[in-house]
C-alpha cells in the first residue's frame, strides 16, 4: 500500500478521536508564552508536525511559514490541501499562550497535561478548605472529561482540530475546494501574527492560485454549566477600544484648596459617569455588549506633597459591536466633558460656601474644563517644539519601547506631550492606549456569507437532538481575539489612528486586504489564563473535529443551488 493508503485506512470515514487528543497533548507540551523563545520556536515544531502528513511530504510547497514579528523573529504557520477550484476554507488560531506563572509550585508540569492532572487531584483532594471553584475543579477532574493544562484550552485543542481537519481532507480523494490552516503567535498581546498574516494574505493567496472565501477561527469559549453555552458558534466579534483621559488640574496648598481646580474631582467626576454605566452599552436587536469599565485609576505625582496634584490618570475598557469606532469617542468625549464638568460646578459652590463661612474668598471662580484630542495636544506640541519634531517623538518612542504595558507607554507618551505643549488646566487630554479590535458579523446581504451560515446549520442539523452534543448560535465573540482581524478589510479609523500615543498599536489594514465572512467554533471548557485551566475533552477531541469537517465539505462543495 502507498503512504496515502496506509494514512486513509488509519483515519477511516470519521476522525479519531484520539488522534485529535494526541495532537492536543503534544503541541501543548511545547511551551509558547508570548514574547518568549518558545514562541518563536513553536512555528517551527509544527511545520514539522504537518510534515508528517503524506499531502506536504508530496506537496511541500503548500507548507510555508510567513514571518511575523519579534526578536527572535516569530512566524505564522501556513498549511495549504487542494482538492479543485480557487475555493478556499480557512481554520485559524494562535499558539501563543499566557504565563504559567500562576501554576506556583506546579509550573514545570503546567504543560504536561496528564501529570499536571494527577498533581492537580492529589493537591485539592488533599485541602478540606476548598472553594466552590476549587470543589468544580476536582470534580471535572475526577470526571474524567476535563483536561488542565496551560494553553490545551487556550486554544491548542483548537488548533487539533485544525490540524486532524487538514488531515483528514487531504486523505479524501474526492475533496472538492481547497482547505487553509493558519496558526499564529501573539494573540494574547497585539495580535501582531493575524495582522501579519492579514498583510500578507494578498500576495499569498496570488502566488497559491486561490481565493479565501470564509473562515473558522477555533478559539475557546468558557462555560461554568453544562456546556450548553460553551458549545456555541459566533457569527461575529465583539470590537474593543481602550479610551483615556489625563485630566489636568490646578494644583493649590492643602490649605488653600479653592486656590486651585481639583483634578482628582474632575477625575472622579469622569469615573462616576462612565464606569458600569449600563445606558452606556452598545446594544442593538441582536445583542448588548458589556458598559465601559475602568482599567486605571491614578494621580500622577511620585512623592509625597503637601500639595494637591496636578494630574489626574483614568483609561477604560469599552467593549462594543454596533456602534462606530468614531461613534464611541464620540460618546466617551461627552461623558468626559460633562462628568469634568459637573465636579467642577460642585467644586466651585463648595468654595462659594466655604467663602460664606470664613467671611472672605475663598478663591476665584475656575474656568470651565476643555477637551483636548491626543491629536490636537500632539500638533501643540509640534508647534512648540518647532523643525524636528517628528524625528524626536519617533526618538522618545523608541526610548520607552521597553515599557511592554500600553497604559504605562501612553501615559508617559501623553504627559511628556503636555510639558512641551505647556498645557494648562483645567484640561482633558482624550485618547485611545492600546490597539483597536474592530467588531465584525455575518451579513447576510452577502453570498458567501450566507453560504457559511447555511454549511454550519447542515453540520448542527447532523448533530441531532442530542442535547449533550448540540451547538447554538450566538451573535458576538465576547473575547478579544484575532477573529477581529481574519477576513476583516475595512481600513481603520481615522479618529483611532490620529488619537493613538503608540506608533505600534496604530493598525491600519493594507488597502488590498482580503475580505471574508469569519465565525468561531471553538472548544469550550473553563477558567483559561488560570492555574485551573481546562478543557472538556469529549466535545473538543469527540464532536467538534467532525463538525467542523462537516462544515467544511458543505461549504466547499457545490453551493450552485443555493437558495
Amino acid at each position: 500500500m502507498t503512504s496515502e493508503q496506509n494514512f486513509a485506512s488509519r483515519v477511516g470515514s470519521e476522525i479519531d478521536g484520539a488522534r485529535v487528543r494526541e495532537f492536543a497533548l503534544r503541541m501543548t507540551s511545547w511551551r509558547s508564552e508570548t514574547g518568549t523563545v518558545g514562541e518563536s520556536t513553536f512555528a517551527n515544531r509544527l511545520y514539522e508536525l504537518l510534515q508528517e502528513i503524506p499531502y506536504f511530504q508530496q506537496n511541500p510547497d503548500d507548507l510555508r511559514l510567513v514571518a511575523s514579528h519579534g526578536d527572535p523573529l516569530t512566524h505564522n504557520v501556513v498549511a495549504l490541501v487542494r482538492g479543485t477550484g480557487k475555493r478556499t476554507l480557512a481554520l485559524a488560531g494562535h499558539f501563543d499562550t499566557v504565563s504559567t506563572d500562576n501554576y506556583h509550585d506546579l509550573k514545570d508540569l503546567s504543560c504536561e497535561s496528564l501529570a499536571l492532572k494527577d498533581a492537580l487531584i492529589k493537591d485539592l483532594s488533599a485541602r478540606d478548605d476548598r472553594s466552590e471553584q476549587e470543589e468544580r475543579a476536582l470534580q471535572d477532574l475526577l470526571s474524567g472529561d476535563f483536561l488542565p493544562g496551560r494553553g490545551l484550552l487556550d486554544m491548542k485543542s483548537g488548533l487539533a482540530v485544525a490540524v486532524a481537519c487538514i488531515e483528514k481532507f487531504a486523505a479524501d480523494a474526492d475533496r472538492k475546494g481547497n482547505l487553509m490552516f493558519v496558526s499564529t503567535p501573539d494573540e494574547e498581546r497585539e495580535s501582531r501574527g493575524m495582522r501579519s498574516m492579514r498583510d500578507a494574505f494578498p500576495s499569498l493567496v496570488d502566488d497559491l492560485g486561490i481565493e479565501i472565501e470564509a473562515g473558522v477561527n477555533l478559539d475557546v469559549t468558557s462555560d461554568q454549566g453544562d456546556g450548553s453555552e460553551g458549545r456555541a458558534v459566533y457569527a461575529g466579534t465583539i470590537g474593543k477600544l481602550l479610551p483615556f483621559a489625563l485630566v489636568i488640574g490646578c494644583s493649590s496648598h492643602a490649605s488653600y484648596p479653592y486656590e486651585g481646580v481639583s483634578a482628582q474631582a474632575m477625575g472622579a467626576g469622569i469615573l462616576a459617569r462612565l464606569e458600569g454605566n449600563a445606558s452606556l452599552a452598545d446594544k442593538d436587536e441582536n445583542d448588548v455588549s458589556p458598559p465601559p469599565i475602568c482599567l486605571e485609576a491614578k494621580d500622577l505625582r511620585s512623592g509625597y506633597e503637601v500639595t494637591t496634584p496636578e494630574r489626574f490618570w483614568i483609561a477604560f475598557n469599552w467593549l462594543y459591536h454596533a456602534m462606530s469606532a468614531d461613534e464611541l469617542f464620540a460618546r466617551f468625549t461627552q461623558e468626559v466633558i460633562i462628568g469634568a464638568t459637573e465636579a467642577v460646578e460642585k467644586f466651585s459652590a463648595a468654595s462659594v460656601e466655604y467663602s460664606r463661612l470664613v467671611g472672605r474668598s475663598a478663591g476665584a471662580t475656575p474656568a470651565r474644563p476643555r477637551i483636548v484630542t491626543f491629536k490636537e495636544l500632539k500638533a501643540a506640541a509640534g508647534r512648540a517644539f518647532g523643525d524636528g519634531f517628528e524625528a524626536v517623538y519617533r526618538t522618545k518612542e523608541q526610548e520607552l519601547a521597553h515599557i511592554d504595558n500600553p497604559l504605562v507607554l501612553t501615559r508617559e507618551l501623553t504627559e511628556w506631550l503636555v510639558s512641551i505643549a505647556r498645557v494648562s488646566g483645567p484640561a482633558i487630554v482624550i485618547g485611545f492606549a492600546g490597539l483597536h479590535y474592530p467588531s465584525s458579523r455575518l451579513r447576510m446581504s452577502d453570498r458567501n456569507d450566507r453560504l457559511l451560515f447555511q454549511a454550519i446549520e447542515e453540520a448542527r442539523a447532523g448533530l441531532g437532538n442530542d442535547p449533550s452534543r448540540s451547538i447554538v448560535w450566538k451573535p458576538h465573540f465576547q473575547g478579544i481575539s484575532d477573529m477581529s482581524f481574519l477576513g476583516l478589510a475595512a481600513s481603520g479609523s481615522t479618529v483611532v489612528s490620529e488619537n493613538t500615543p503608540i506608533s505600534r498599536l496604530i493598525d491600519l489594514p493594507p488597502a488590498n486586504a482580503k475580505s471574508f465572512p469569519t465565525v468561531n467554533l471553538g472548544p469550550w471548557g473553563r477558567e483559561f489564563h488560570q492555574k485551573l485551566e481546562r478543557v472538556h475533552a469529549p466535545y473538543a477531541f469527540e464532536v467538534l473535529p467532525g463538525l467542523v469537517m462537516d462544515i467544511t465539505r458543505t461549504f466547499l462543495g457545490d453551493n450552485s443551488t443555493e437558495a
